[in-house]
């Protein structure tokens, strides 16, 4: 499926969204996602709520990856009927074009998730920071875990199976991913994986949002990274919307491959001779570039305050909605062919 969007990628928008589409469903039945990952995957997909109603029970979810208010005047259009039910997007005026497929395969899905023992909604509700204390308890229940158990919720690719303990896709902002429950005795992988923090069983929300933000920071030389390693850089990691950056990240997102490489060396040398001999630039071209990178960045990265600016938004640049990244490169004078 991968390779057919990707052949019609240069040969019509109109054709390959309807696949993309497809194959995003696909890869969350896939990789076993449960009722909320499926409706945060339609809400991620269409920009609206998602809902679903199963058993006589409704389940809501925004595109924000939250639970949203209660519904006032929104129609259930699009709208389709599924075994159990029926699900919708609570979307206001003209539909959007892909807002009926988005319905149908989302129908699909959870219709085959009724034909499959499904132990991963159990996670799924249990690392979820909307759903109520007694609801996490009460997920953590089926799956055999007491509220003061010491666990970790690890982030890994959605084709990655760590062990036979439960796990779940999640669809997130850097798209999906894998949660897998980790207990003590839980071998820590070998493949690229975000360690989230021990914590008791019923604070799991907080250990998902570690493990994806150090999941986010894994990188070739360094394939596993474990979030209590971050310290307070997790403080500061938590408190970044990856939706919407400070100016600072946004300058760094706007430079392109070869820019970037020269701030990075400016920074992290002694000199900008120094520099530009790494570099193989000429010392004044090299000055020339870093007059401009400081009016650029609005800040001289070679000064004390600069480096510690530079440092803060390169780590969460890295944490930054792909979306506001692509937006950035768009807009970009720098951007490379």
């Amino acid at each position: 499926m991968r390779e057919l969007v990707g052949g019609f990628d240069s040969l019509d928008p109109k054709v390959s969204e309807p696949l993309k589409v497809v194959g995003y469903f696909d890869t969350l039945v896939t990789a076993g996602a449960g009722v909320d990952g499926l409706l945060r995957g339609a809400a991620a997909l269409s920009g609206v709520v998602a809902g679903a109603q199963r058993h006589g029970r409704v389940s809501r979810r925004g595109p924000e990856d939250t639970t949203p208010p209660e519904a006032t005047d929104h129609p259930h259009a699009p709208h389709r009927e599924c075994s159990t039910g029926s699900v919708w997007l609570e979307r206001t005026g003209e539909p959007h074009a892909n807002d009926e497929i988005i319905v149908e395969r989302l129908a699909v899905a959870l219709d085959l998730l009724e034909t499959r023992y499904d132990p991963v909604g159990a996670l799924e509700t249990a690392i979820d920071p909307a759903r109520t204390l007694e609801e996490r308890t009460t997920a953590l229940a089926k799956l055999s875990i007491t509220p003061s158990s010491r666990i970790r919720i690890i982030a890994t690719k959605p084709n990655t199976c760590l062990s036979d303990t439960p796990s779940t896709a999640v669809p997130t902002h850097h798209g999906i991913l894998r949660a897998t429950l980790g207990k003590t005795s839980t071998e820590p992988p070998s493949t690229p994986a975000g360690l989230g923090t021990w914590v008791r069983a019923d604070q799991a929300p907080r250990s998902w949002e570690a493990a994806m933000i150090a999941f986010q920071l894994t990188e070739p030389g360094m394939p596993v990274l474990d979030a209590s390693e971050l310290g307070t850089l997790l403080m500061l990691a938590r408190a970044h919307d990856p939706q919407e950056p400070h100016d600072d990240i946004r300058n760094l997102m706007r430079l392109d491959t070869r820019s970037a490489h020269i701030l990075r060396t400016l920074v992290e040398t002694d000199s900008i001779r120094s520099a530009a001999t790494e570099l193989g630039m000429h010392h004044s071209t090299l000055q020339a570039r870093h007059e401009a990178l400081t009016r650029e960045l609005g800040y001289d990265p070679r000064t004390t305050t600069g480096r510690i600016r530079y440092g803060t938004a390169e780590f969460l640049r890295r944490l930054t909605d792909e979306r506001v990244a692509q937006e950035e490169t768009l807009r970009s004078p720098h951007r490379q062919s």
